[in-house]
């Protein structure tokens, strides 16, 4: 089944693709999201007129994707986290918690955007990785301290 991609569909197409994919993913995934328009004779007319558009809107969620992440790259989240021996966490830091760290200073990233290698298990400064969408992707800093340390700044 061939469907026109309304969104970025991450390992399949960006906007205005034409791409082939089984009918159950179509049906059952894409075209109830909104992110895909099955490729019909109407659809791939309108697609023409429509493409001028999604160059626009693409290069505007770019451009405003690339402000997004010059502004995180200048940004530092502290993340207090509780901690045994030897500076190991009881748990991890996950990509839910950094979720939250940045809702708090005021930016609101979808947790799947935020790319960990694994979970975070030790203190200290890491690099983590945000995909902000439209190929823009941008390095975090992430510092994790103690949990008694953080409440006594």
């Amino acid at each position: 089944m061939e469907v026109i991609l309304q969104q970025d569909v991450e390992n399949l197409g960006t906007i205005g693709d034409v791409v082939k994919v089984k009918p159950g993913y179509a049906r059952n995934y894409l075209l109830p999201r909104g992110l895909a328009l099955e490729a019909d004779a109407k659809n791939l007319a309108t697609l023409e007129h429509r493409k001028r558009a999604l160059a626009v809107k693409r290069a505007k969620v770019q451009k405003a994707n690339e402000a997004e992440a010059s502004r995180l790259v200048s940004l530092s989240v502290v993340i207090s986290a509780r901690t045994g021996e030897e500076e190991k966490l009881f748990g991890s830091v996950t990509n839910l918690d950094i979720q939250r760290a940045l809702a708090a200073q005021g930016f609101e990233i979808d947790r799947k955007r935020i790319l960990l290698q694994g979970p975070i298990k030790v203190l200290g400064e890491h690099s983590v990785t945000v995909d902000l969408g439209a190929g823009v992707r941008t390095a975090l800093k992430v510092a994790v301290v103690r949990q008694e340390e953080a409440e006594a700044e």
